[in-house]
């Protein structure tokens, strides 16, 4: 005789598995990449940077004139 296999295990595994192939494929279609974050974030910092260094200063108002 054959091994006796409990069937509604086996649905349950297959889902799983099911899920996380799905999964796996959403991550590599909709992910970012370590390096894309970091290139996102130096050009934060050097737009920040570009924009810090373009501000005018504000004179210091006593009160109202």
């Amino acid at each position: 005789m054959g091994e006796v296999v409990n069937l509604n295990r086996v649905r349950k595994a297959k889902a799983r598995a099911d899920a996380a192939a799905t999964a796996a494929a959403n991550r590599v279609k909709h992910g970012r990449t370590g390096a894309g974050k970091a290139n996102d974030r130096r050009a934060e910092e050097r737009r920040q940077a570009l924009l810090d260094g373009a501000k005018r200063d504000r004179p210091e108002e006593d009160g109202p004139a």
